[in-house]
This record gives C-alpha cells, structure tokens and sequence, in this order.
C-alpha cells in the first residue's frame, strides 16, 4: 500500500486550541436536525427521485417531526426547482416546518433560487455554499484567498438584494470544505458573511461547517468545531451548524463530538444515503439520544414503515446490520448472547410484575439489546434466532415464545444437540417452525410399539386399575398408594418392562383451553438416560403416552432402582 503518498491532515490544518472544553462536556440534549435526503441525499443516487417519490419522502421527514428540511438545488435541476413551486401551491408543508433551498455562490444560480420560492408560505433559508479549502481553490476555482473572499462578499449581497426585507427568509452560510480550510481564513469569511446579513440574535444566520470529504479522526473536527464556536464575531447571533460526511466511516462520531464541541444544528440524511461513502446517518444520531435517555423529538416508533420508505425512495436496500433499523441488528444467534438476552427478558418482566408496572415502563437493563425493539415498534420474535452457532437458551426461548412451550434445562441441552447437528447438516438458519417440526420427530414421532399396549385405565378415587394388552393377552395392575404415572410404571415392571422416570415436566403447546398438553420425560433403562414427550388433550393422558413411550424403548430386563428419596414426584 502506497501510504506515503498521503499527507496528514496536520501538513494541512492546523488547529489553534490548546484549552478544548469538549472532551468533558455530555449530551444533554437534541440539536436542530435538518435532514437533507431531498438534495444532497437525491444527487448522490444514480437514478435521481422523480416527483412521487420526492412528496413520499417529504411527507415521511414532516411526519416523522422534521421541522426544518432541505429540499433541492432549484437551480440544478428542474425536478427539485417543480418540487419547491408545488410546496408553493400546495399545503403540503405544514406551518411550522421550515423549507431550505441550497445555490452555489453565482448569482445567476441566486436568481434561480430565490424564484424558486416565490409565493411560499413556509418560512425559508436560504443556503449558499462555496468551497474555501486551499486544493478546492487553486484547482477547482482558480481563485486566490482573496479574490475568493469577495466572490463570496459579493454573492451574499446578491442573497440581500434578490430577498429584499421578507421577513420570513433567513440565510445561512457553507464554506464547503470546511474541515481542509485555514481556520484563521474560514473565520475571517464567516464573520465577514455574518456582519453583512446582520446576524443577530432575533434573526440569527446559519453558518454550516461541513467535513465534506472526512479525512482526519473525530476529535480533530471537534477541534475545529471548538474553535469557531469561541471565535465567531457574532456568536449569539450563529446557529452553528454541521455537516459530516463519512468517508473514513466516523461520520457519526463527528457529529455527536461537534455538538459536545459548541453546534446547536446538525445536516445529514436519514440512514446516512449521500455521495461517496454517505452523509452522516441522522438516523443513529437520534437513537444513540434515545439510548441515553435523552429525547431525540423525532419519532421512530415504526421504523421498519421508515426504512421501507427510504429504500422505494432511494432505491438503496439498508444493510441487515444497519444500527436500530437492520433487519438483524436486535438479532442474537450466538448461544452466549441467546441466553443473556432470555435471561434479561425474563429478569425485566419479573421486575415489571413485582412493582405492579408495565414493562414499558420499566427501566430499561437487557444484556446486548441497548434499547428495547418496542420502542421502534418490533416485536421480540426475531431477537433469537438459530443457526449452528446458537445454544440451548436461544433454542429454548423460540420454542416457548412461538408454542408456548417450556423445556427444562437438562431437555435444553439434550435437544441443543440435536439442533446443531441438524443447523450444521443443513448449513442454514433454523425457523421457529424448523424448530419444532425438529422437536416432534425427536421426542413425539417414535412409536408406541403394538407389543405392549395401554388398552385403558379407570380411576376411581385413589385406586387406579391399568390394563395393558400384549397381543391377546391382557395385564391388568390395580394400584391404590401410587400416583398415576408411578401406577403405570409399576404395571409395566409386572409386564417386563423396567424403566426409572427422573424427571417429569408438564407444559403446554399454545395457549388457552384448546391448548394441548404436553409432558416431557426423562428416563433411564439399561440402555442410558434420555428423553420422550406425549402429546394429548389431558395432561394425564399425555403423561400416559410418554411412559409408553419411553417403555418400547425399553427392552424386558430389570434395571437397577433408584432409592426413594432421589425419585420424582409423579
């Protein structure tokens, strides 16, 4: 790799802060969102929004509570300039959202721009940009520090002249390229700009300090970011705003450490769509608040109906590990992960439950999930799921959620087994219903040999009279100080068939009175110790059908009998 071929951001900038205030700062707060999908977000596509799918988008961004939103370069593209005019004659806009229209600095492009919104009824900003960093100017613009400062002087009097005294127009600054850019230069020029719009406190300019191509790590625009922040002529009258790219993939990082460093406003797009490797994901930013306890004042609650959105609009899929939005990004296939999550679940409603609450309103301590998947309106069922690398908890846990089926730890892991070998054979993700038909043809599909027979049981009572049938003949057992499943057992033995019943575990499949019940047993014969199940209407009869089960694995000799204290209740 040819490294030396680049130079640090140091050879390039370099920041006069010594004091920096922001490593110690929190965030306690949201800044001002600006999400800016609708241009910056629409240029970076290769097939660029049509009209429908430019009004979805807008109306999603209004309805998630955007109240400020950039919506095209009217003055690029006749799309985005018949966007702005149907905002115009329509109500498409509520009142209290706010439409910004971006222009480079020419005034031609000004004129364009301003026309654009003629007749809104939104309050409006006004965004010029031009690039100030030292490559852009010797080889994109051909312009000296200057002469680049006038072209800049000159455009922002063409914005006052063209807009004349709307009160309802306020204007806002890009030095694009801010973060390769002198901060004794860009600081000249932003406070140049801000005492040409008279920037004050009840009509406060915008000034936007993007880290258009990111190139240094997060603090180092935190620096930056700092240093205007405490530099700026007409500070009160700023709203410091950002807007980070994400080329070396810390957009967010250099969002979230600009705010702790003195920006009240931040740009970026929704899932972070923009040219190059994207625009800082205002999305994360948000729920990263959220995760902190803090108020984002956007709502997210069904955020899969958001990423359908975004994805008909952009025509861009979001990653499965995309943070919050990912279709895996709350999924667990690891069994270590798997049995935390079920542990933490459990420990969270039993918490709910004790003080009389609804788990909603519960705080909030489940191991690797940081916040709960309700919150953005999904359901627990896809938290676990199985493949060759999960445990005996994520196995488990489907199995109860999806059939309401309990299985007992030792169960847990003898069917753990089974479900490895299977997930390994088949070298895919096992479905809830994978799972289950997996449960059935292990513990419920061997038969009960014809050789030896339930024919029928009375009770009458406490005395129990088993009739087990062998061809012809018939066994009959009558019993009056055991229990049901201890009676058939002893009536088996008298048959010659032996086996000890360990553990005995009843739960149900599904829920409510056409549940079935379902009796897990575990057993030993000469054979070893291992596992059935019965299925039936009763639990008795379901209890029966286990025994039975576990009896035509059983062969007719006798097997050493366990003491009576370390026998199951049955």
């Amino acid at each position: 790799m040819p490294s030396h071929r680049y130079a640090s951001v140091f050879d390039r900038v370099t920041v006069p802060l010594t004091d920096r205030a922001w490593p110690s700062r929190v965030l306690t707060a949201a800044p001002l969102w600006v999400p800016v999908d609708l241009r910056d977000g629409n240029q970076a596509l290769a097939e660029p929004m049509d009209p429908q799918r430019k009004r979805r988008f807008f109306e999603l961004l209004v309805a998630m509570g955007y109240k400020e939103i950039e919506v095209g370069y009217p003055s690029a593209s006749q799309t985005d300039y018949d966007f702005v005019r149907l905002l115009a004659s329509s109500d498409l806009a509520p009142d209290d959202v706010t439409i910004v229209v971006f222009t480079a600095a020419r005034r031609d492009l000004i004129e364009r721009t301003i026309d654009s919104v003629r007749g809104v009824r939104n309050p409006v900003v006004i965004h010029v940009y031009t690039a100030t960093a030292p490559t852009w100017r010797d080889v994109v613009l051909g312009r000296g520090r200057a002469e680049l400062a006038d072209l800049i002087l000159s455009a922002g009097k063409d914005v006052l002249e063209l807009t004349g005294d709307r009160p309802d127009i306020r204007l806002q600054f890009s030095p694009e390229v801010f973060n390769l850019t002198e901060p004794d230069y860009v600081l000249d020029v932003c406070d140049a700009m801000t005492a040409l719009w008279d920037a004050t406190p009840e009509r406060p300019v915008i000034l936007n300090l993007p880290a258009t191509v990111e190139v240094a790590t997060p603090n180092v625009y935190a620096d930056q970011i700092e240093y205007m922040h405490r530099n700026l002529a007409r500070r009160d009258g700023v709203i410091l705003s950002v807007h980070p790219h994400n080329d070396r993939g810390t957009g967010v990082a250099c969002a979230e450490l600009a705010v702790l460093a003195g920006a009240q406003r931040v740009e970026g797009c929704v899932f972070g769509n923009g040219e190059r490797t994207g625009n800082v994901d205002i999305a994360t930013l948000a729920l990263n608040l959220h995760a902190q306890g803090i108020d984002p004042m956007i709502d997210f609650s069904d955020i899969d109906e958001i990423r359908r959105t975004v994805e008909y609009c952009n025509g861009i899929e979001v990653h499965p590990r995309h943070p919050y939005v990912g279709d895996l990004v709350h999924t667990a296939f690891s069994g270590t992960h798997q049995d935390a999550i079920r542990k933490g679940l459990a420990e969270h409603r039993t918490r709910a439950e004790e003080a009389g609450s609804s788990p909603r309103d519960e705080k909030w301590l489940v191991p690797y999930l940081p916040i709960d998947p309700a919150d953005l309106g999904r359901s627990y069922d896809a938290v676990i799921r199985v493949n060759s690398q999960s445990g005996k908890g994520g196995i488990a846990y489907l199995l109860e959620t999806e059939f309401g089926v309990e299985l007992p730890r030792r169960l847990q892991i003898d069917f753990a087994r089974t479900v490895q070998t299977h997930a390994d054979a088949v070298g895919d993700e096992v479905s809830p219903a994978d799972l289950w038909a997996l449960f059935e043809r292990t513990y419920l599909s061997s038969p009960v040999e014809e050789r030896l027979a339930l024919d029928h049981y009375r009770m009458d009572g406490s005395r129990l009279t088993i009739t087990l049938r062998e061809g012809d003949d018939l066994h009959v057992h009558t019993t009056t100080d055991e229990g049901p499943v201890a009676g058939l057992v002893s009536a088996l033995a008298h048959a010659g068939i032996t086996l000890e019943i360990l553990a005995l575990h009843q739960t149900s499949i599904g829920e409510g009175s056409s549940a079935d019940a379902l009796t897990l047993l575990e057993y030993r014969n000469s054979r070893g110790t291992t596992w059935t199940a019965g299925r039936a209407d009763s639990v008795l009869d379901a209890s029966f059908e286990a025994v039975m089960r576990a009896a035509s694995s059983s062969p007719t000799e006798v097997c050493p009998r366990l003491d009576s204290n370390q026998r199951p209740a049955l």
